[in-house]
């Protein structure tokens, strides 16, 4: 599928807004703070139902009450989001729904400034980033996610009350421990099929012969659901005393290895970009083989972060992809 167009009203600090894509590359060219990334993000929005950034209410522009979004495809096909303050309503085909359907969302390869700073970021940032990665390759991975996610906020809130007990706990446990173990398995899954790739795919960017290894770390691997729920039963104690859950896969984190060392403090900065572009490049292409189908390739002012020999390798990684580029300056 190609983007055609895109049209906004009332999108971020968009009154009005249209943009008309080639078929190979576009450049969207603007000094910062005129709102390039915010174009990026109401693609992202109609292709995959949701923001990268964002809640919908903090989308609305300053001083109205709604925003609209409408996205053209080559073949004809168009989609149209509106939120008016309280429910977002998608437009399919003349058919209304207030989420984007499985079968129009399509996989995007998202690249942000920030991501350069991967290897360095929390572990918070490192589980969002593969969260949004892994939930692309397998709805069952979304829905697993969502489902933990609806669970430990209710957990949580429980555990915030003077008057909690441990039954009061044990239904959300049961729903956390089979979530949690089905993400432990797919995340598992997934590292594996990413480190096939990344060194080879690594050397081919830096051309040498350094290693890069995705080590995903969980105190909850290979527990069966009967373990992990024994684990949340016994934390009870610990987890009233600070108010929140201490034990679940909402703790992982996927720390880089660069020749068989904690990347983050062994490899130089331009490696660190290198491991970086590798692991967009292994994205494309387990999108384009999990579900058959070459990914949009969102790219939002990142060439002004890499050097020459980067840049190019960034371009001709994409060469058949549809390839949308915001930047500052006109790249060559």
């Amino acid at each position: 599928m190609i983007i055609d167009s895109i049209e906004l009203t009332n999108f971020r600090n968009h009154a009005k807004y249209a943009f008309t894509f080639s078929n190979d590359t576009s450049l969207i060219l603007g000094e910062n703070g005129c709102g390039k990334t915010s174009v990026l993000e109401a693609i992202y929005i109609l292709t995959r139902g949701k923001s990268f950034r964002a809640t919908d209410q903090e989308i609305i522009k300053r001083g109205t009450d709604y925003y609209r979004i409408i996205l053209r495809y080559k073949n004809g096909e168009q989609t149209t989001v509106t939120y008016d303050g309280k429910t977002k309503t998608f437009v399919i085909l003349d058919k209304k729904t207030k989420r984007l359907p499985k079968k129009y969302k399509y996989p995007v390869v998202l690249f942000l400034p920030s991501d350069l700073n991967l290897i360095s970021h929390s572990p918070g940032r490192r589980r969002e980033y593969f969260d949004r990665l892994f939930s692309q390759l397998d709805e069952n991975y979304s829905d697993s996610l969502s489902r933990y996610e609806k669970a430990l906020k209710q957990r949580n809130e429980l555990l915030k009350k003077e008057n909690v007990t441990k039954d009061m706990l044990f239904s959300w446990n049961i729903i956390l421990s089979k979530y949690g173990t089905d993400l432990n398995r797919f995340r598992k899954t997934f590292v594996q099929d990413i480190n096939s790739k990344l060194t080879n795919t690594y050397r081919s960017i830096s051309k040498n012969q350094d290693s890069i290894e995705l080590d995903y770390k969980s105190e909850l691997s290979n527990m069966t659901d009967n373990q992990y729920l024994q684990k949340l039963e016994n934390g009870f104690q610990k987890d009233f005393y600070l108010g929140h859950t201490t034990i679940g896969v909402h703790r992982d984190d996927y720390i880089f290895l660069f020749n068989h060392k904690v990347a983050n403090g062994s490899a130089s900065r331009g490696e660190t970009r290198s491991i970086i572009l590798a692991l967009k490049f292994i994205e494309a292409q387990m999108l384009t083989s999990k579900l058959n189908q070459k990914p949009i390739i969102l790219l939002d002012d990142v060439f002004s972060e890499l050097d020459e020999t980067r840049r190019r390798s960034l371009i001709d990684n994409f060469k058949n992809n549809q390839v949308i580029i915001t930047s500052v300056e006109l790249i060559d």
